[in-house]
């Protein structure tokens, strides 16, 4: 469920979000309850996930996140993972305890950074101790499955300052991290003014990578897909649909949805979605190729068997020997179960994937 909404646009985001007054949120809220019951009233099956993405949706407020979830209720399966992306921003002191009522059970926290002067370069409305504070917020509601966001090749980063941040992670005892390095977007803030930011350059960024993927794993916290670390058995469920190519449903303006073998989205447009407009076809999906692409972003790669079940053949021969290339170099393993990326393999993972699909 996508949550089109934030307080203030951050200088890197190119997500799509709008800012709103309550009416308008009320209006999305109800027209969200709605197009949950037309499109999963038709379905036989339990959806296992629940991901309310953003935006920011905790700008609903709990009391409107709980109606989404209790929309959502009736046709999500016993023991779903619920998963609420919230900024630590302005929230109220029982805020994590609501969600936590209605069946929440998994936060995604913004943190980017504990630097409090990174954080500020990135647009940030809080500082690390307001972050700290909703983290044990979230502990104290019973709710210990907890992301933080974490970003890499930002703003006059350097490996002292991520240093600081992992520790602030570590220190917190959360299962999972995500680590992003940072993409400059076109029509961002940062896309216009990146002459003038004092960025990492490649090499430095690729440093940082991997003092990141060092440093999570020597505290138990191990890399299961290029951006994503997690203790074992707090690996995010619903993202490990999007990387096994599986399938999922996407309400909001700037959905995307994958079912029935078809891809779809929904436009980026607040007012068409108020206006039950009907999502886009963007053609089929769930080929090997595509298949591949997804599932070699998980460290256990692409695999003979996984494969041979799915489409009735093993990896082509002609990937496994473009494969040896990069895996003499280095940047990829082969053998009898599969092949995947190694780490240093993954910060050149767009030209790799390229060339050997």
């Amino acid at each position: 469920m996508h949550i089109p909404f934030c307080r203030s646009k951050c200088p890197y985001c190119d997500f799509y979000s709008v800012r709103a007054d309550e009416s308008v949120k009320t209006q999305y809220v109800n027209t969200l309850k709605n197009r949950i019951s037309a499109e999963m009233s038709t379905s036989d099956c339990k959806a296992d996930t629940l991901y309310i993405g953003g935006g920011t949706p905790s700008v609903l407020g709990s009391e409107n996140l709980c109606e989404i979830v209790k929309s959502a209720s009736p046709f999500l399966s016993p023991n779903a993972e619920i998963t609420v992306e919230c900024n630590p921003f302005g929230l109220s002191e029982d805020f994590f305890k609501i969600l936590a009522f209605y069946g929440v059970n998994r936060i995604s926290m913004g943190l980017q950074s504990a630097n409090d002067r990174e954080r500020r370069a990135l647009g940030r409305l809080s500082d690390s101790e307001t972050v700290k504070q909703a983290v044990l917020n979230v502990q104290s509601a019973g709710i210990s499955n907890i992301s933080l966001d974490v970003m890499l090749g930002i703003p006059r980063q350097t490996e002292k300052s991520l240093s600081e941040t992992l520790d602030f992670c570590l220190s917190l005892g959360v299962p999972h991290i995500s680590a992003y390095i940072l993409k400059l977007e076109e029509g961002t803030v940062f896309y216009n003014r990146q002459n003038s930011l004092s960025l990492p350059d490649d090499d430095a960024v690729a440093d940082l990578y991997l003092q990141t993927c060092e440093t999570l794993e020597r505290n138990g916290i191990m890399q299961y897909e290029i951006s994503n670390f997690a203790k074992c058995g707090y690996e995010s469920r619903h993202n490990l649909k999007y990387w096994n190519c599986e399938e999922y449903l996407g309400l909001g303006p700037a959905a995307h949805s994958f079912l029935g073998g078809k891809r779809f989205y929904f436009e980026r447009d607040l007012n068409a979605f108020l206006n039950d407009s009907n999502p886009i076809s963007d053609g089929d999906g769930g080929d090997f190729t595509e298949y591949a692409m997804l599932r070699l972003r998980l460290t256990k790669g692409l695999l003979n068997s996984e494969t041979e079940n799915r489409f009735g053949h093993k990896i082509p021969e002609e990937i496994i020997k473009k494969s040896a290339f990069f895996a003499d170099k280095g940047f990829m393993e082969s053998d009898e179960r599969g092949i995947r990326l190694t780490r240093n393999g993954f910060l050149l993972s767009n030209s790799i994937l390229a060339e050997i699909l």
